[in-house]
């Protein structure tokens, strides 16, 4: 039993070869658009970005490898995974699938079985990709809105209720503190303690020229 369904895209130039395709993905539940130029492809593509292409080689006018770069150099396409479904077995033309953006390469002819192996297996990868990103996504924004709080709990605000005399701070339960415990209670502030020259003067008259 499948995993996750998917919009997938077929193209190829062979009208046979993609009536099996969309025959046998439509059985298993999958929503098939196909194609049967390079253009057509990136005209659907673009339209409504598919969760899978499925994708041929050796076409007239743009080849598999041309719509491939095309796609990944569309920001809203790069990430959809394309697999090569080519005639061309030899390792150099893989290679330049791989190279072109592909995730994956299956030689022509094809057996169903595997088509559908490795469609359920890309669809599985990017919908697990894309529930980490969302899940990044919202782990980051909640970091930013804790964040934001704790600026907010930390950063000392209104008018401060404080004695005339000794300067200490009243507090919300009525308590009086030092304007140092205050702060630092209420603030990221850290002091570093260390005496003015107009005390040194006035304490320390001696030490002080």
């Amino acid at each position: 039993m499948r995993a996750h369904s998917g919009n997938i895209l077929a193209v190829d130039d062979t009208k046979e070869n993609l009536r099996i395709l969309v025959m046998a993905l439509e059985s298993e539940g999958y929503a098939v658009r196909p194609a049967r130029t390079g253009q057509m492809a990136l005209e659907a593509a673009r339209k409504e970005s598919p969760d899978l292409i499925l994708l041929d080689i050796m076409m007239p006018v743009m080849d598999g490898y041309q719509v491939c770069e095309a796609l990944k150099a569309d920001t809203h396409l790069k990430d959809v995974p394309v697999i090569f479904i080519s005639a061309l077995d030899d390792i150099t033309d893989k290679m330049k699938g791989f190279s072109a953006g592909g995730v994956d390469y299956i030689s022509k002819p094809f057996q169903m079985e595997e088509v559908l192996a490795r469609v359920e297996t890309h669809l599985t990868l990017r919908h697990l990709r894309k529930e980490l990103e969302e899940k990044n996504e919202c782990l980051q924004k909640a970091n930013a809105e804790l964040q934001s709080a704790l600026n907010e709990i930390k950063t000392l605000r209104g008018i401060l209720p404080i004695c005339s005399y000794c300067k200490k701070i009243r507090n919300d339960d009525d308590s009086w503190h030092t304007m140092e415990k205050y702060i630092s209670e209420h603030s990221d502030v850290q002091f570093s303690h260390g005496i003015c020259q107009g005390c040194a003067k006035k304490y320390f008259p001696d030490l002080v020229e």
